[in-house]
């Protein structure tokens, strides 16, 4: 999914799908801020709420061996996170997805499909 196809927006925040082996989010604020310290309390308040949303619901649908989340900016200078449920068969794991592959993988995970719409209806009432 790009941003001309979201899985998920409102306002403030646009939440993409990252194709890769793992169930792999991305949360983007549509205002530009280069730093979380520039962010206004009360969206970084909402944030975190959707954050632990997207956490949760990752970990009760996936049951990964963990979930990682990552803010970087350094590519797109702008505050966006990866959300990323992690599985210690994953070709990177224990090393971040950005890592080269050790190993071959082959998850046999649940679709995304019901995740998404499990995920969409927490966010609906977010």
């Amino acid at each position: 999914m790009t941003f001309d196809d979201p899985l998920w927006s409102d306002p403030d925040f646009t939440l993409i799908r990252h194709e890769s082996e793992i169930p792999w989010l991305i949360l983007h604020l549509h205002k530009e801020y280069r730093e979380y310290s520039l962010i206004p309390r009360p969206l970084r308040h909402r944030l975190a709420d959707l954050l632990a949303a997207i956490e949760e619901e990752m970990l009760a649908y996936y049951r990964p061996a963990k979930i990682n989340i990552a803010s970087f900016g350094n590519h797109l200078p702008r505050q966006h996170w990866h959300i990323m449920a992690r599985f210690r068969e994953d070709s990177r794991f224990p090393e971040p997805m950005w890592a080269e592959p050790a190993r071959e993988a082959h998850l046999d995970l649940p679709p995304f499909g019901p995740f998404a719409r499990r995920l969409l209806e927490r966010l609906g009432n977010a």
